[in-house]
């Protein structure tokens, strides 16, 4: 056995009115919407027809009431009931005769919009040829639908609303209120709209191009659009079009960086009407620099009309818009390079976010973005161009210990510690075969360094034995070698993969039995430390090496070793704090016994 559903008119009303819409303002925006597609319908069979919307407040008509009139195609009393009473209807096509992607809106659900405002709504509505309908809706579901009496018959061809407010809803109604809403929703439709006589529809849409207009002219009025409604000036303005969705548009270029993580949000247009001062997703996330100004033919609306419908032709204009971006960046290094220049500084971090997958943003960014490197900053491209072999260090801290070294023996670094970098530089084989990256960590430039010859390294044993049992119970290994610049006396290395390994020992050590256990599956077999260098060719390290007073050379090593960490940019633990106070007061002891 089969039931019909039954339907709560009223339950209906109340979700409609009360929760589809996020504010009361939509309800003017839905009455033009309503307006414009009824003229749109008239205008298919008769292009010459007059096109006005007039909206008249209760200051207006006197009666504490709304009045919004129209030129439109109007409605017969069989499409009044089809349109206004029958909620879920949602094709004008069969009923207008006009196909749905024409329209702006529904006349149905939308009107019901007007019930968050109004108890009652009255609708006065004359089709080509037939008398004039007279349809009133209450906000408890009710609804009257009758033949106009004479004293109410339309003159012409069109609708009227009327809203009757509700209680505590009147200044929803207001004049300047009412002017301030139609301003914001319909200021750029092609149908002239008057609150009051005042005209709200106002000249050039940002995406309009008047062939008499310089292009100087252009660019003053879209810096002012973008000055009144996002509140800044724009570095550049790009003019976007996506002929598949009927979309044209403008981006605004920030002159300030964003922030990646903040909310990005745009203002869309649903054929001239404006459908959302928030609308987000349009552009892929890393286009976080900029904020646009478009209006669509073909886009799909969510049902309140605040928002765009996630499909596959969003998700294709997301694409194109993209590619457009890309494209002016593209041209910007062509045709002006300190301006592309000028705009990485503000905004590298969103083209290099795109750079992590795009081919052709990662050759700009090659191009054009100078890395710090241990030579002073170069771009990806001069560097390779002076130095070959692409040699970088993935965080900044090995950077620091690295660089200066690195630089005296000749060796170029770059610094790729930095958001993106790393995964940048690691990518540059992908469009050019012929670049060679590679990672310098400080096992490697350990390598490097000169060794020191067999005499020479025989003369220095014993300081060496000194220096690995003073500095055993800290964790490091000790090793000489001769190296630029001399006047540094010893070098602390720290890779990541040892860095790891210590973390991962002193984690064992201070945890509980089971946690130690665990963390010695990690640790078990691997013996990794970090190195200390002492340069042999400094003159303090040389002395140390020939003091022949033990007590003195190990307050020196100590002395050199918290030297070296510091250098290196290497925090402190308790142990290395310790060592340093007693270097410190043992050398100064011993410096006081000397004035006796």
């Amino acid at each position: 056995m089969s039931y019909t559903f039954h339907v709560d008119l009223r339950g209906i009303v109340d979700l409609l009115s009360h929760h589809l819409y996020a504010s009361p303002r939509v309800y003017v925006r839905e009455l033009m919407q309503n307006a414009v597609d009824a003229i749109t319908a008239r205008r298919v069979g008769d292009p010459g027809a007059p096109g006005a919307i007039h909206i008249y407040p209760p200051e207006s008509t006197g009666d504490g009431t709304l009045r919004v009139e129209d030129t439109g195609i109007g409605l017969t009393e069989a499409q009044v009931h089809e349109l206004l009473a029958t909620i879920g209807r949602s094709s004008k096509r069969d009923d207008l005769g006009f196909a749905r992607h024409e329209f702006l809106g529904q006349f149905g659900i939308g009107l019901l919009s007007c019930f968050l405002v109004a108890d009652e709504i009255r609708v006065r509505t004359r089709a080509a040829g037939g008398p004039t309908v007279e349809w009133i809706g209450y906000g408890d579901g009710r609804y009257e639908l009758h033949v106009a009496p004479a004293e109410r018959d339309r003159p012409e061809q069109g609708t009227t609303v009327t809203l009757v407010p509700r209680r505590g809803a009147e200044h929803w109604l207001g004049r300047d209120t009412v002017v301030e809403i139609a301003s914001l929703y319909g200021s750029l439709l092609p149908i002239p709209v008057q609150v009051d006589h005042e005209a709200i529809t106002t000249g050039l849409a940002p995406w309009e191009n008047d062939p008499a207009e310089p292009a100087g002219a252009r660019r003053e009025r879209l810096d002012a659009y973008s000055q009144e409604v996002f509140g800044f000036s724009p570095f550049d303005v790009i003019d976007l079009a996506v002929p598949a969705a009927g979309l044209r548009g403008v981006a605004f270029v920030l002159p300030m960086p964003a922030n990646p993580t903040s909310r990005v949000a745009h203002r869309v247009y649903l054929k001239q009407m404006l459908l959302s001062e928030d609308i987000e997703r349009l552009l892929p996330e890393w286009a976080f620099f900029v904020r646009c100004v478009v209006d669509t033919t073909e886009l799909r609306p969510t049902a309140s009309r605040e928002a765009l419908y996630e499909d596959a032709l969003l998700d294709e204009v997301r694409d194109a818009l993209g590619d457009t971006l890309r494209g002016w960046m593209t041209r910007l290094g062509r045709t002006d390079p300190r301006g592309l220049q000028a705009f990485l500084r503000v905004h590298h971090l969103g083209v290099k976010a795109l750079a992590v997958h795009d081919d052709e943003m990662l050759r700009l960014v090659e191009q054009w973005w100078p890395f710090e490197t241990n030579m002073g900053p170069l771009t990806l491209a001069e560097f390779r161009e002076r130095h070959g072999v692409v040699r970088y260090t993935p965080s900044v801290d090995e950077f620091r210990q690295l660089a200066a070294v690195a630089a005296a023996q000749g060796i170029a670094v770059v610094n790729a510690g930095y958001v993106y970098d790393a995964e940048l530089v690691s990518r540059l084989p992908d469009v050019d075969s012929d670049i060679v990256t590679e990672i310098l960590t400080a096992s490697d430039l350990a390598t490097r360094l000169e060794p020191l010859d067999p005499d020479v390294e025989l003369a220095v044993r014993p300081f060496l034995v000194l220096a690995q049992r003073t500095l055993d119970r800290l964790g490091v290994q000790v090793l000489v070698r001769a190296f630029e610049p001399a006047s540094m006396p010893a070098l602390h290395l720290l890779d990541g993969d040892t860095a790891l390994a210590v973390d991962l020992r002193q984690g064992q050590e201070q945890a509980d039995e089971l946690w130690s256990s665990i963390l010695g599956t990690f640790t078990q077999g691997r013996d990794e430390r970090p190195q200390l260098v002492f340069n042999h060719r400094n003159p303090l390290v040389r002395q140390a090496i020939s003091t022949g007073d033990d007590e003195l050379t190990t307050l020196a090593i100590e002395g050199l070793y918290v030297q070296a960490l510091l250098l290196g940019h290497q925090p402190l633990r308790p142990a290395d704090t310790a060592a340093l106070n007693q270097s410190f007061l043992g050398l100064l002891a011993r410096a006081m016994e000397g004035t006796r």
